[in-house]
Formats: C-alpha cells, sequence, structure tokens
C-alpha cells in the first residue's frame, strides 16, 4: 500500500501551512487568495469557502468533461435533492441527502481503495481542470485542499479518515443549505432595512427632542400638576430649572425672569419633598440650588447608628470585639472621636445587648458629641449642663472628668430627667446631681462654675430626617420664638461661668437647628451684651459660621463657630459656638431720654432696646408735666 503520488513532483500552490507564522506571508497570501463576497467571509469559515468554491467549479465543469449519458445536470445546478462532493466524477459524486441517512464506516480494504482512488481522482480532476482554476482552489493560506488532504493522510489513520471524509461529506450539504438560508434571510432583510433606517431616524428625532430647551409650563398645567403630580416630571423639571439657573444668562427662555424660575423651582420641591412654602423658602435663602436639593435629598435618608463608648467601664476595642462577637457589624466613627463607634447592621437589637444594659456604650448620634469636644471639660471641675436630657451629653462629660468634679445636670422637663436618671446609673456616673428648674432663673439659684454647656431647644431644622414632620409644622413664629427663648439662656448660661476660674471661664452654645435666626443672631446678640468673646472650637472639621447673611451683618469672630450639615458630614445638622468669658460685670444698656409732645402735656420717658426677635422698646414713665 504504497504511495501512488510522488510527492517530490508537486507543484507548489503558494506559502503552505508551515509558513503560516512567517514574516510576510500576508503579502504572498494577496496573490493565490480568490475574491470572495463580503457576506461569504463572514458568515462562511475558511474550510466552508474552500468546499463551496470546489462546487461551483465542478458545477461549472462537469457537463463539459462528463460524458457518462446517465447524469447530465444543467450547468451550475444539481437534481433537486442531490447534493455534489468535491473530488468525485459522475454519478458517484452525488448522494441524496433528503434520506438523511449516515454511510457506514468502511472496512479498512475498502478504505485502502478509497485512498488510492481518490489520490487518483485528485490528479485526473487536477489535469481536467488545468492550471488557471488551480488558483481558486487554495486555501486561506495560499495550499490547496488536495495538499491538505494528502499531508494530513500522512498522519490520520484509516479510521480518522474515514471519519474526516464523512464530516467532509456533511460540511458539503451544509454549504448548500447555508446558502439557501443566506439568501432567504437577505431577502427579508432588504425591505426591512427601510425601517430601520426609520428607526434611527425616530431615535435621533427623540434625542434632539430631549436637547431641546426646557420651557416653563403654562398656569393651567401647573394647576393640574399640583392636583395630580407626576413625581418623575416634577423631579425632571427640578433638575432643568437648576440646570438653567446656573448659567441663567446663557440658558434661560425670553420673556421670562429668574423668580418666575425660582417660584416654579420652589413649588416643585415643596411638591416632591413634601415640604412647607416657609421652610423651603428660608432653605432656599440658606444654600445654593445645587446644595440644596444635595441637602433636601440628605433629609430623606436616617443618619448611620453611633454609639459612644463608656470609658468608665470599658475601652472601645473590647466593646468592639464584643460587639462584633453577638453579630454586629461596626467600624470606628472616624479619626476625630476615640470613642465612637459606627454600626452598619446588627443580628441583635442594639439597644437590648448585655453590653447596653450593662452601661458599656450609649447611644448617641455623632453630631451630639462634638459639643462635649469642644468644652473639654476638666477634672475637678464643677460643670454645669443646663438643658441636659436625655443625659448623653452629661454622661460624656463625666467619662472625660473620670467621675471626680461635680456636674450640675439641668432640665426644665421633668418627664424627660427620668431618663437621665436612668442613663446615669446605668452607665455609672456618680458625679452629677440633677436639678430641675427654668434655665433663665440659674444666676439666682447657683453660679460661678468653670464650665457650662447650653444645648438650646430649638426648632430641629437640622434633624428632619428623624422628625419629618418638622417639614411642615414650623412657621415663622416657632422660629422667632425659638430665638427668644435662646437668647434669654444664653444670657443666663453666661452670668453662671466664672470668669476667674483657674482652668475654665468657657461656654458652648449648640443648637440641632440650621436657621441663622436661631445661631448666629443669638451669638451675634450676646456678644454685644456681655463681656465675652468667640474662641476656636477645636474642631478640626464642620463649616464656618456666618458673618453676613442677606441683608445683615455679624461680628467677623463667627467665623470661630462651626456648621455641621447631613449632606456634607454626614451627621445631623448642627451649630457649634464657644465662649470665653473675660468679665463677671455685666455691661448696661444704652438709655436715651426723649421728650414726647402731646396735647396738653410734656412726658419724659426712658427709652431701652430690648433684643428679641423683633426689636422692641421699653417705655418707662418718668414724670409729667401740663404744657
Amino acid at each position: 500500500m504504497g504511495r501512488k503520488l510522488d510527492p517530490t513532483k508537486k507543484e507548489k500552490r503558494g506559502p503552505g501551512r508551515k509558513a503560516r507564522k512567517q514574516k510576510g506571508a500576508e503579502t504572498e497570501l494577496a496573490r493565490f487568495l480568490p475574491a470572495v463576497s463580503d457576506e461569504n467571509s463572514k458568515r462562511l469559515s475558511s474550510r466552508a469557502r474552500k468546499r463551496a468554491a470546489k462546487r461551483r467549479l465542478g458545477s461549472a465543469e462537469v457537463p463539459k468533461t462528463n460524458k457518462s449519458p446517465e447524469a447530465k445536470p444543467l450547468p451550475g445546478k444539481l437534481p433537486k435533492g442531490a447534493v455534489q462532493t468535491a473530488g468525485k466524477k459522475g454519478p458517484q459524486s452525488l448522494f441524496n441527502a433528503a434520506q438523511g441517512k449516515k454511510r457506514p464506516a468502511p472496512s479498512s480494504d475498502e478504505e485502502e481503495e478509497e485512498e488510492d482512488s481518490e489520490e487518483d481522482d485528485v490528479v485526473n480532476q487536477g489535469d481536467l481542470w488545468g492550471s488557471e482554476d488551480d488558483a481558486d482552489m487554495v486555501d486561506d493560506y495560499g495550499a490547496d485542499s488536495n495538499s491538505e488532504d494528502e499531508e494530513e493522510g500522512e498522519e490520520l489513520l484509516p479510521i480518522e479518515r474515514a471519519a474526516r471524509k464523512q464530516k467532509v461529506r456533511e460540511a458539503a450539504a451544509g454549504v448548500q443549505w447555508s446558502e439557501e438560508e443566506t439568501e432567504d434571510e437577505e431577502e427579508e432583510v432588504t425591505p426591512e432595512s427601510g425601517p430601520s433606517k426609520e428607526e434611527e431616524a425616530d431615535g435621533g428625532l427623540q434625542i434632539n427632542v430631549d436637547e431641546e430647551p426646557f420651557v416653563l409650563p403654562p398656569a393651567g398645567e401647573m394647576e393640574q400638576d399640583a392636583q395630580a403630580p407626576d413625581l418623575q416630571r416634577v423631579h425632571k423639571r427640578i433638575q432643568d430649572i437648576v440646570g438653567i439657573l446656573r448659567d441663567f444668562g446663557a440658558q434661560r427662555e425670553e420673556g421670562r425672569s429668574r423668580s418666575e424660575y425660582l417660584n416654579r423651582l420652589k413649588k416643585d420641591l415643596a411638591t416632591y419633598y413634601s415640604y412647607g412654602d416657609f421652610l423651603l423658602g428660608k432653605l432656599m435663602d440658606l444654600f445654593p440650588l445645587s446644595e440644596l436639593v444635595e441637602f433636601l435629598e440628605a433629609n430623606e435618608v436616617p443618619r448611620p447608628v453611633t454609639l459612644r463608648t463608656n470609658t468608665l467601664k470599658t475601652r472601645r476595642r473590647d466593646l468592639a470585639q464584643a460587639l462584633i462577637n453577638r453579630g454586629v457589624n461596626l467600624d470606628p466613627l472616624g479619626k476625630w472621636s476615640k470613642t465612637g463607634l459606627v454600626v452598619y447592621d446588627s443580628s441583635v437589637p442594639i439597644g437590648a445587648t448585655p453590653e447596653y444594659l450593662a452601661g458599656h456604650y450609649m447611644l448617641q448620634g455623632a453630631s451630639s458629641m462634638l459639643p462635649v469636644m469642644a468644652l473639654a471639660p476638666q477634672e475637678h471641675e464643677r460643670i454645669l449642663d443646663m438643658c441636659c436630657a436625655p443625659g448623653g451629653k452629661t454622661s460624656y462629660m463625666a467619662q472625660l472628668m473620670k467621675n471626680t468634679g461635680v456636674i450640675l445636670a439641668n432640665d426644665a422637663n421633668a418627664e424627660r430627667l427620668k431618663s437621665v436618671v436612668g442613663n446615669l446609673h446605668r452607665l455609672g456616673v456618680t458625679n452629677t446631681v440633677i436639678s430641675h428648674y427654668d434655665g433663665r432663673q440659674f444666676p439666682k439659684v447657683v453660679g460661678g462654675f468653670d464650665r457650662v454647656l447650653l444645648d438650646a431647644p430649638c426648632s430641629g431644622t437640622g434633624v428632619i430626617s428623624k422628625d419629618p414632620a418638622v417639614k411642615t409644622n414650623k412657621d415663622e413664629k416657632d422660629i422667632l420664638r425659638c430665638a427668644h427663648l435662646q437668647k434669654e439662656l444664653l444670657l443666663s448660661a453666661i452670668d453662671s461661668v466664672n470668669a476667674t476660674s483657674k482652668t475654665g471661664g468657657y461656654l458652648v452654645y449648640c443648637t440641632c437647628s440650621i436657621m441663622v435666626e436661631e445661631n448666629e443672631w443669638v451669638v451675634d446678640y450676646a456678644l454685644k451684651k456681655r463681656n465675652v468673646r468667640l474662641v476656636p472650637t477645636g474642631l478640626d472639621f464642620g463649616q464656618e459660621g456666618f458673618t453676613r447673611f442677606r441683608e445683615r451683618r455679624f461680628h467677623p469672630s463667627l467665623r470661630s463657630a462651626r456648621r455641621f450639615y447631613p449632606h456634607t458630614h454626614n451627621m445631623d445638622g448642627f451649630f457649634i459656638a464657644k465662649f470665653k468669658k473675660f468679665s463677671n460685670s455685666i455691661p448696661q444698656s444704652e438709655t436715651d431720654n426723649v421728650l414726647l409732645y402731646c396735647s396738653g402735656w410734656t412726658a419724659v420717658v426712658q427709652s431701652q432696646l430690648i433684643a428679641t426677635s423683633t426689636f422692641q422698646v421699653q417705655v418707662i414713665l418718668v414724670s409729667q408735666t401740663p404744657k
């Protein structure tokens, strides 16, 4: 079973398979590769394209060379249900594809005969087709199929060759069916190409619609939105108006003023975030528009759960490990706090663990720790916590003082003092005395404290995430009422501080409000009424206090005060200012004698300005004489 074809006499057809990776093979391939349409190159593999080329050439040449009267197919066509295989002649090259039955694997003798006959057929077929058609029979790498089959045949076993031949037959049949399906697909795609372009055009039009400048809706549409608002459309309109107001001169609609856009934005924000008109107007005066939206969004999300380690009973490291063992996921609160922990999630109630009941920690907001850090109480000092409930700041001061000295914890609400008593007992605080007085009476009750902490009652505009009712139930009267109470409490707290204290003489004023009326106005009033000055709080972060707000101007030292916001610091809104009292004397208010001329009477009165939410004049009748 020797070779019948001498490989030394074979004519070279191209670089061959061994030269596939050689440099410069690409230029050689261009000389040998046949021109194939783009559709076939995309849909057919190299072997399939080779078989298709053989079949096309065979269909064109077989009618001329085949003399058998039994098979006379038309040029380029095959009988129905038959497929021509490459490398065979006459009726033997046809098989019935409709039957779909696989040919059984031939025996070894039949394989040898088929191999010999195939090699003879290769030579004869090459002689019949001539050298002109050989260029179309090369594969992607410049080698023809005959040489490839011969080279592969040298290395394959008989059963492998039989399997390869069977695959060739199936591939030839698949090529025919794939070509028919391709033609059908092309016919289907051709009429659909029009609609696809239309869809693209529609898409382009839609993009153009989105890029059109925003136009304020008419009044009728505004009324309809107020009755049944579409929140998605309202939110989109908010974003559009904010974008226009950032570059109002270039993007505004002709004939529209800024006030119209602001009024529309105010109504949309009130609708989307459920705020009252008064509070939203105050917030729009306080924040830039882009920051305002961030603040409103932050108020919709609760602040992280934080706790403070009670160093009177444990260390933060030991507490964290104990809580982690109970299934609590936590981290240190931040570099600014040595005792705080932030809790992400917990498999146990964080307010009912054995560690909590044993007084190892206190649930406390991150912003509530800052005033105590600013006050910085020292050991063996006398401290006053004027509004102490529920006792978080009081216990923090006690642990900083290591249960030394004296803390007077006062609150005007007797019901809230019950929680203070419970927390102090649980946390092991022993240096605190609890009192129930109105803070405005405190200089008369007791004074001479080294340090005073005043966490004044406020409107709660910094803790809207905890109490959403603040959005709608606050008005201007509430703000002014709080501001008036805060001024009275602050003056009483300043009078309770001993300016001659060797270690102290400090007072910290704080609120959980972000309103200027409750913060900078109150502090500026105290600077005018008492011998105090503002000093740095000692906090490394937070925004500076305002020295000017709208038409009002405040003392320049208010820059040392600190503001905290939920959208920038991820904690409740807070204001902190630290005073240093340098004299126990109280400056006298300026008085003016004014002559009032009435019909028949001349009255001499003394006028004194009392700074409250609105400036009032207290008139005292001194004497009256007839005209």
